[in-house]
């Protein structure tokens, strides 16, 4: 499949359940860049390593840069999204569900908010994929095996963020035990400002890629195909996606930062410096082994892991409680909303 840009414009112009496809996904990238994206800078913010205004826009720049490097060398994570259900041989009706999905997310997400129910954009999107695939073809149309990796994903955030952030945050305070206080603060600044671009490099390549999924998806079903297969995605879904998480990220809340920063762990620059480490590496093993994951998840829990080092009751276990429901809750909320959507698309198809 080889659509250009100039053919994307036009399919746009002539098949309105694309367009609001088109409009749907791109507004979810927007938000996931203006919600999300902040928490990568969170700790060099709340750390003081950096002004808020200029934490966001380097987060911003290099949000862009890891949609577009990631998944120009390594599509994994786009690829589990877009083969993650087969919405069947009709395209059409594929589309019609697909809209569907990204519909259900605006809905549980508009929902969740106003009765103060903590959502997670990742898991709401995968739920929202399935709900919409099984009111098209039925359970079958889950691929387990690409399904697998979601719950991989929950495993990878929750324990191996937390241990890594435990692990390294331990290390570093081993290694400069006898070192002068003020200069490594100093050192630990710039390590900071480091890995803080690291962890939003990463966002992008994680969460901006599940979206070009779903986006290269919506291309494929109004081309008359019913899958992507072994296609490869087009330069310009990846810059046109980079842009909008750019762009997003810029706009980004200093609310978000404060919570994520100071809710959970009062935080010193050399604890800030391995949570981003931690985060980041985390997000690179994910990413390259095609495993969707919450950014937010994996450095909240990396942000848990460093605040135990010192003790556990350092950490706010309501967050924890707000994680756990998140996950429990959203999968099937989320999945029966996209199912009764995509029912209620399929009979003006």
């Amino acid at each position: 499949m080889d659509v250009t840009f100039s053919t994307f414009l036009g399919q746009i112009v002539s098949n309105p359940v694309l367009a609001v496809t088109v409009i749907l996904a791109l507004g979810a990238i927007f938000v996931n860049g203006w919600t999300d994206a902040p928490n990568a800078i969170a700790t060099c913010v709340t750390t003081r390593c950096m002004p808020a205004r200029a934490a966001i826009l380097m987060s911003a720049a290099f949000n862009f840069l890891g949609v577009l490097i990631m998944t120009h060398f390594n599509a994994s994570v786009a690829n589990t999204i877009s083969h993650i259900v087969d919405f069947g041989g009709n395209s059409t009706m594929a589309l019609a569900c697909l809209c569907a999905a990204l519909f259900s997310i605006v809905v549980y997400g508009a929902t969740a908010s106003r009765f103060g129910i903590p959502t997670s954009q990742s898991h709401s999107l995968i739920a929202g994929l399935t709900g919409a695939a099984i009111a098209l073809g039925g359970a079958s149309s889950v691929n387990v095996h690409e399904w697998m990796k979601v719950i991989y994903g929950l495993a990878l955030s929750i324990g191996l963020g937390f241990v890594m952030g435990w692990v390294l945050c331990k290390l570093v305070s081993i290694l400069f035990v006898a070192a002068n206080r003020r200069r490594a603060n100093v050192f630990f600044k710039y390590a900071q400002i480091a890995s803080a671009a690291a962890m939003s490099f990463m966002h992008g390549a994680q969460d901006g890629q599940k979206f070009i999924g779903v986006l290269f998806l919506g291309v494929a079903f109004a081309s008359g195909q019913t899958s992507v297969g072994d296609a490869g995605i087009p330069i310009w879904i990846m810059l046109l996606c980079s842009a909008t998480m750019g762009i997003g990220t810029s706009v980004g809340g200093e609310r978000i930062i404060k919570s994520v920063g100071q809710s959970m762990v009062k935080l010193e620059k050399y604890q800030g410096f391995s949570a981003d480490l931690a985060g980041a590496a985390n997000l690179l093993l994910a990413t390259l082994t095609g495993i969707p994951v919450s950014s937010t998840h994996i450095k909240t829990c990396a942000i848990m892991g460093v605040g135990a080092v010192k003790r556990l009751s350092a950490i706010n276990f309501g967050v924890v409680k707000d994680m756990m429901f998140t996950w429990f809750f959203t999968f099937p909320a989320c999945g029966l909303i996209s199912f009764v959507m995509a029912k209620l698309f399929m009979m003006f198809i």
